[in-house]
């Protein structure tokens, strides 16, 4: 049984590169074809820079997933998984402290490899394309409280999860199910409060009457905007973006500064339709509840596969700790998982669809949302033209010619679908 889970690790391996390589591939032979709606935007010029510098992201992921891939087959096929369970066995008899320390250990083991390949990606590819504004001390800093929050959240959830698998040896699946659910809304709902604010500073929109469009234009959807912010994220990358944060009906709309230098300001209301879109449709909370279900379902299923006792087998080991058992169960969980991710993704650009005419019935101006993901796509160097099998099994929004084609047709086809009751 060892073998076949070695072997159907490395399969997937594969497959995901293989994915990789007939993506750049079919760019590389599409990539002179520019449709008609981005030629005001894109030149040949700008599509050779955006191949270029997708092909130095994979390059990098491609080195970065071997590399991942060999530790994590020798951690988990090549012994070092028993002698890591006996060490942080072996520093204290608590069951509790044993976990946090098993699992708190791979958590920076796991941060100290992603270290070099994300001071890569920030200061050579991201600064040889024009996006990247962050100091290297700024770096460092985000990296050491990125860290730390990390650590903090993660050795809290863990605590309290193995502490009522003590309290509850029989139902400690339902008890953690519920202790995850609820510790997870407390993190989204103090995020926008205490986390986020150690890394941007938030501050009011500059444009005049921007703001004032924005309430309006929520207020019409039926959306309470709380507060609207401008966010400084040009100290960081030239990326753009918005989000909405928050829980139920009080919402806080975010703004990125290099969004609103990027757009016009009719342009930066479709964005935000499109947003307000996800929430109408409720999206967030669907896909909340969804995870959720499937956590309860994951951990029902784990805890009679550790009451099994087959799990330490399935490596070949003759026993194994409770967290060294769960460890196991991650593996065979990303094993099942990858033949569902597209499953998962179909969903996300079915609902990335409807935010898209949901946006149109509430500006009533298909075509500023066109601009608007035309022009993001120019600034954030996106390439055009994807594999239909890479889209469809990777992507979670509509490939960017597919979205904006859809949006200019509703301009010849008045009868776009209406707002949701």
């Amino acid at each position: 049984m060892k073998s076949a889970l070695l072997g159907a690790y490395v399969f997937v391996f594969l497959c995901d590169q293989l994915l990789d390589w007939l993506n750049l591939r079919y760019q590389q032979r599409h990539a002179k074809q520019i449709p008609d709606s981005f030629q005001r935007h894109f030149d040949h010029d700008t599509v050779e820079r955006a191949l270029a510098y997708e092909t130095d992201k994979k390059r990098l992921a491609l080195f970065e997933e071997a590399l991942s891939a060999v530790l994590f087959i020798g951690f988990m096929f090549g012994g070092w998984l028993p002698r890591y369970d006996a060490w942080t066995s072996s520093l204290t008899d608590s069951f509790i402290v044993q976990g946090m320390l098993f699992f708190l250990g791979l958590i920076v083991a796991r941060q100290c490899l992603d270290l070099p390949f994300s001071w890569y990606r920030n200061f050579r590819i991201e600064a040889r394309y024009g996006f990247n504004t962050m100091s290297l001390r700024l770096w460092l800093s985000d990296t050491a409280k990125g860290t730390a929050i990390a650590l903090l959240l993660y050795g809290l959830l863990i605590v309290g999860a193995l502490w009522l698998v003590l309290a509850s040896p029989q139902a400690w699946w339902l008890w953690v199910w519920g202790f995850i659910t609820f510790f997870s809304l407390i993190v989204m709902v103090i995020s926008p409060y205490l986390i986020e604010p150690l890394f941007f500073k938030f501050s009011p929109i500059e444009k005049p009457g921007l703001e004032e469009r924005i309430r309006l234009m929520a207020e019409k959807a039926g959306l309470h905007a709380g507060r609207v912010f401008k966010v400084d994220a040009s100290r960081r990358s030239r990326h753009g973006n918005a989000y909405f944060t928050g829980l139920g009906r009080q919402k806080r709309i975010v703004l990125f500064d290099t969004l609103l230098e990027q757009m016009e300001d009719h342009q930066t209301l479709a964005v935000l339709a499109h947003e307000i879109g996800h929430w109408k449709y409720k999206h967030i909370s669907r896909r909340l509840i969804s995870s959720a279900l499937l956590t309860l379902g994951g951990l029902y299923l784990s805890a009679h596969l550790i009451r099994w006792g087959g799990l330490p087998g399935l490596l070949q080991l003759p026993s194994a700790s409770f967290v060294a058992q769960i460890t196991i169960l991650m593996l065979l969980a990303a094993l099942i998982s990858f033949p569902l991710i597209p499953l998962g993704n179909m969903l996300s650009r079915r609902h990335e669809r409807q935010a898209d005419r949901f946006a149109c019935n509430l500006t009533g101006r298909p075509a500023d949302l066109a601009e608007a993901l035309v022009k993001l796509a120019h600034d954030n160097l996106a390439a055009l033209h994807p594999h239909p099998l890479y889209a469809w099994f990777r992507f979670s929004h509509p490939p960017i010619v597919e979205r904006v084609t859809a949006l200019l047709n509703t301009l010849s086809n008045p009868e776009v679908n209406s707002q949701p009751k």
